[in-house]
């Protein structure tokens, strides 16, 4: 008979869970045992206070704006989605954005070498993982190169971070293509919410140092600014033999938002980023990265919940990696939306988009090339939403469709259906049906290699076509008493013309080209509960299961389909609230071995200790990867880098 315990034991030996477990029962007894006195130490800092105070109750009736781009509450969203908040990422002591989403356990997150991640959900990851869409204050995050996320270049202060999105499961009706497996929404604090001076500083093993800088104030009445900077130096991560990756990272970053209540009814914000750093490489020169953004938005609400808002933003990056390629991107985008209610049972929401891009590839090298060198390419799109009241406030039926135009394959329709039935206030379930596509980029039709023809290795394919998936989702949450509240998402995804790669001529290896012969399907389920055990200390513990089941197309020269996707993932995470203005966190964390690349399975601890002698002044100490010297996260050999433990000092000075 197969149980979960054997599936456990092929992926994960018996040894390694045992370890794991005992590592999981250390930190429950850590906790378990300070709880009691806990309770008791009632002169806490701010973010204690606050801690303490919001219910789980409070929690669900959180508002989320990422599943239909308006408010809705957590618990009532037909959508696999978590959030992970400012004060929760401040005490799982994460150093950047991409540390920070491995508090969303329904993604997969895994560190490459010292600056490089590999981030999805529902599989297909790697490093220009391609399915996920990324934004920031509602600014687009991936790159038209390769329809990925370079996360070396996406940083901001966190103590501005007011929360994270995550969604697992198509959002491509409401967010447009690449919106296929997921999407991450990150939105900062207004300006109003970061008055005062802030400053934040420290060092350790791996993160040799860091620092950051804010100021915000009031220019005149409804009108508030911010201004940050901030520094880090990473130190480099180390081959399996030892050698040094001498990728060692410095980055350099400031910016500015200013938020202006105009009335009642009218929010202006203005604001911008610029960024400059380098990082190691082996052998030749530092690659080079720079760039800089600016955003406005406009929103104007209405009677009822009726509501208009238009934003633009400008955004450009420089990339130069010597010996490989050199990029200058500029992207202009503008975007319109418009809520109103028709009737007692109908929230309609639609709006429309533009694009335009100004890709411009140096072909400096004779590795690689895209050609044509320049590219000037737009983008349209319109959607419409409707949410129909069936059952006034018990069954929700929202169903909707982005129409977009782009340079590669035309129109694509992109529609969805979702329903909600809230059984009762402790009771939700849901389910949805999706389309979406994930639309071709540069590396899919216009890469060349080597620069000069005739290409020998690798030709573009000006007939490579969208991806495409049609998911199946099933949801429920349940909050069982006002301690403990859980979540459940099932899924079945299929998808079809996948890239492949594909030889010229049969009879030869080489030169390739990138095609769309491959489909596959993926199942999985993700589980996630939240306990409040005390007043003073919270745990959160997570599963996920993805099984992908890829192949190969009818005459397709692709050898196999590779899967890069650990089958099951578990995490946990304890907040302890402890007397003398003392925090306990840890994090524990076990992921199953990645098949492909051999990358074994592994398990690992975060802790972090912080104290605030006063509410202006905190100090802590964290220690990253606690159980091993180094592993491995990713990469097949002999390119595959360990990720070392790292224990840094903090302190933040708040005035």
């Amino acid at each position: 008979m197969l149980t979960f315990t054997t599936v456990m034991e092929e992926r994960i030996p018996r040894p390694f869970l045992l370890r794991s477990a005992a590592a999981f029962l250390a930190i429950a007894a850590v906790c378990a045992a300070v709880a009691q006195d806990a309770t008791t130490d009632t002169d806490r800092g701010p973010s204690v206070k606050k801690l303490k105070q919001m219910s789980l109750d409070e929690l669900m009736d959180v508002e989320v704006t990422s599943v239909s781009k308006r408010p809705e509450k957590l618990f009532e969203t037909a959508s696999a989605i978590q959030v992970v908040t400012g004060d929760e990422i401040r005490r799982a002591g994460a150093t950047s954005l991409a540390e920070a989403l491995r508090l969303a356990s329904n993604l997969e997150v895994a560190q490459i070498n010292s600056q490089q991640w590999a981030i999805s959900a529902r599989g297909f990851n790697n490093a220009s993982a391609n399915k996920l869409l990324v934004l920031m204050d509602g600014r687009t995050l991936y790159s038209p190169l390769h329809a990925a996320v370079f996360w070396d270049v996406q940083d901001t202060l966190l103590e501005d971070v007011d929360r994270i999105e995550v969604i697992s499961g198509p959002g491509a009706t409401q967010w447009g293509a690449n919106a296929v497996n997921g999407v991450i929404n990150i939105t900062t604090k207004s300006a109003k919410d970061t008055q005062g001076l802030l400053v934040e500083g420290g060092g350790g093993s791996k993160l040799n140092g860091f620092g950051g800088v804010r100021y915000g104030g009031t220019f005149a009445s409804g009108v508030h600014y911010r201004i940050y900077g901030k520094y880090f130096n990473r130190d480099s991560t180390r081959f399996g033999d030892g050698r040094d990756g001498a990728n060692n990272w410095e980055m350099k970053q400031g910016g500015f938002r200013v938020d202006w209540d105009a009335d009642a009814n009218n929010l202006v914000t203005l604001q911008g980023d610029f960024y400059d750093g380098h990082v190691g490489q082996p052998g030749t020169a530092d690659i080079s990265v720079s760039g800089g953004n600016l955003l406005g938005r406009w929103t104007r609400t209405l009677e009822g919940k009726s509501s208009i808002s238009l934003q633009w933003y400008s955004d450009h990056t420089h990339r130069r990696i010597p010996g490989t390629f050199a990029e200058d991107l500029d992207t202009h985008d503008i975007d319109f939306q418009h809520r109103l209610t028709l009737g007692d049972r109908h929230d309609v929401l639609w709006g429309a988009g533009y694009r335009l891009i100004d890709d411009r590839q140096h072909n400096d090298y004779p590795l690689l090339a895209f050609l044509p060198a320049h590219v000037r390419r737009q983008w349209f799109n319109v959607f419409l939403q409707d949410e129909i009241a069936l059952v006034k406030d018990r069954l929700l039926f929202t169903s909707g469709a982005k129409l977009e135009h782009n340079f590669y394959t035309g129109y694509e329709l992109q529609p969805s259906a979702r329903l909600a039935w809230l059984i009762n206030k402790e009771q939700t379930a849901w389910a949805a049906v999706s389309r979406a596509v994930r639309t071709p980029s540069r590396i899919d039709s216009e890469f060349y290699s080597p620069r000069d023809p005739p290409f020998t290795f690798l030709q573009g394919n000006p007939h490579f076509v969208s991806e495409e998936l049609i998911a199946y989702e099933l949801g429920y949450r349940v909050q069982f008493r006002s301690e403990l509240s859980v979540g459940l998402a099932l899924f079945y995804q299929d998808y079809d013309h996948l890239r492949s790669i594909e030889r010229v001529n049969s009879a030869t290896p080489f030169p390739i080209f990138l095609g769309n012969l491959q489909m596959g399907k993926s199942t999985g389920v993700e589980l996630t509960a939240d306990y409040r055990a005390t007043d003073t200390w919270r745990l959160h513990a997570s599963y996920t299961q993805l099984h992908l089941d890829l192949h190969s197309k009818p005459g397709s020269t692709d050898a196999a389909p590779v899967d890069t996707d650990p089958e099951h993932q578990f995490s946990l995470r304890s907040s302890l609230d402890l007397p003398g203005h003392f925090e306990f966190d840890a994090v524990y964390r076990l992921v199953a071995r990645l098949t492909s690349s051999r990358v074994p399975a592994y398990d690992e601890v975060d802790v972090r200790l912080g104290w605030s002698p006063s509410p202006a002044l905190e100090f802590s100490l964290v220690g990253q990867n606690l159980l091993r010297p180094s592993h491995a996260e990713f990469n097949a050999t002999p390119s595959r880098q360990l990720i070392a433990r790292n224990i840094y000092g903090k302190f933040t000075w708040r005035y």
